[in-house]
């Protein structure tokens, strides 16, 4: 019979989540879960996942600039980061007690599901928490963003004004 050890309380009482994405570039949903993570957990580590198999439009630095404008007077409660390796491994280094990962619909569950269950088999004192992207965010992707920015599409209001004027001289018409 296989015997489990009781979940030993961290010596901190400080409650870390680490929510990970390419956030290229950071929308008002990915805003929107960070804003709503911060009433949950004491501080949130906004984690840039680095997939070499991606081509993103705005390169990592940029991303982090990007995201650290968001929330200037946040530095006590809000980190951003990078990764590369497996990313429960990197929450468990940083004693966070949680992945937090935003739905948009059912579609996006089902991924997410199968990656909640590895991390859980791979590290047990890391949850995975999901949190629904609000009503006003729901259709709004870094995708949909990009593709729209690309046709001379306003996306004000759905992305920063900030990351909306990166937007317009990354795709501006000569």
């Amino acid at each position: 019979m296989t015997t489990y050890e009781p979940f030993v309380q961290p010596e901190t009482t400080e409650t870390i989540a680490v929510y990970p994405g390419t956030f290229d570039p950071i929308t008002m949903g990915h805003i929107d879960i960070i804003n709503r993570t911060l009433h949950l957990f004491d501080k949130v580590i906004i984690t840039i996942a680095i997939n070499a198999t991606k081509k993103p439009l705005f390169s990592l630095e940029e991303r982090l600039e990007m995201i650290r404008e968001c929330f200037p007077a946040s530095e006590n409660r809000i980190t951003v980061d990078t990764v590369s390796g497996l990313l429960v491994d990197y929450a468990y280094t940083k004693g966070a007690r949680a992945i937090i990962r935003g739905l948009r619909a059912v579609s996006d569950f089902d991924y997410e599901f199968q990656l909640a269950l590895m991390n859980r088999r791979l590290e047990r004192e890391v949850e995975t928490v999901f949190l629904m992207t609000g009503f006003r965010w729901i259709y709004i992707s870094s995708s949909i963003i990009k593709e729209a920015a690309s046709h001379g599409g306003d996306v004000g209001g759905l992305v920063p004004d900030h990351v909306c004027e990166k937007l317009r001289e990354r795709f501006m018409r000569g």
